[in-house]
């Protein structure tokens, strides 16, 4: 199924996200965590792809089988730095084979430690690089990008990412899924500029739920993610009360989510970490309220 059929604001769907473990045991727990959420009926699960391709085959084989074993549509993550051209094509093709229909195309990190040369070195310099090149193999695949409501931590204006995206779409976007957010305002009003200049994909949120206080404040630090001056200032307060501040985190994420439906959003896409509860009881109790 390509996921650019399945997101309509009439009939939006809920997705997850989750990362390849390093282990047999790490697998096995992401294996039950995927049992728990197929209960709510996911549109499409996606698999992240590490720096420099560090999880390469890891992406691929947990796609394959997620796709496979449990009938869950999977969409691999695909980063082009650090790749060359042939490289690609060969990883293009194994996921066309074991019957992936849909590709996030990104242009990925610098790994750890690695020397400038990384990017000079690459047959790709940026994510729309790639689309056009899945486009004119003619690989079949429905393609997703990412955005950022807040601007990427790279650019020197919003703006100017927004342009960087309309590359990425013109280039042969089917659909864009959002950096996580937690003022809805953000994306609303990304939303709003990215149809000013030409982008009419669908734009789908993604939302993290908080579930711990540590991490949050690092993958803000990381991704350039604000979080709202009252909800810092209450998760500043339960940070050594982990039950009470995932609590917040599931209300919070909840009341964002509620809203985006409520103003037509094609879909959601939660970033789950691999675990189940916070983003089982958001989906939960947005489902009883249908």
């Amino acid at each position: 199924m390509k996921i650019r059929n399945r997101l309509n604001p009439s009939n939006p769907c809920f997705s997850f996200e989750f990362f390849p473990p390093k282990t047999d045991a790490g697998t096995a727990s992401l294996l039950q965590t995927l049992e728990d959420l197929a209960q709510l009926e996911p549109g499409f699960v996606s698999v992240t792809y590490g720096a420099g391709g560090s999880t390469r085959d890891r992406t691929v084989e947990l796609v394959t089988r997620i796709k496979r074993d449990t009938g869950i549509e999977a969409m691999a993550h695909l980063a082009c730095l650090g790749h060359t051209r042939e490289e690609l094509r060969e990883l293009l093709r194994r996921l066309e084979e074991a019957g992936i229909d849909n590709v996030l195309v990104l242009r990925g990190d610098v790994p750890q430690g690695a020397s400038p040369s990384t990017l000079a070195d690459s047959d790709f310099r940026h994510a729309a690089d790639l689309v056009r090149f899945i486009r004119e193999e003619d690989f079949n695949f429905s393609l997703g990008g990412a955005c950022y409501p807040e601007g990427h931590v790279e650019t020197r204006s919003r703006d100017e990412d927004l342009l960087h995206l309309k590359a990425k779409v013109d280039a042969g976007l089917d659909f864009v899924i959002t950096q996580l957010f937690f003022d809805n305002a953000f994306y609303f009003d990304f939303v709003e500029r990215a149809r000013r200049v030409g982008i009419n994909v669908p734009i789908v949120p993604g939302i993290m739920p908080i579930t711990n206080h540590e991490q949050i404040q690092r993958f803000t630090r990381m991704c350039g993610a604000t979080i709202p001056m009252r909800l810092a200032l209450q998760l500043e307060q339960l940070k050594d009360q982990p039950e009470a501040l995932v609590q917040l985190g599931v209300a919070h994420a909840t009341v964002q989510c509620m809203e985006l439906l409520s103003r037509g959003v094609p879909g959601i896409h939660f970033y789950t970490l691999n675990k189940s509860p916070a983003t089982r009881m958001i989906v939960s109790a947005l489902r009883a309220r249908t």
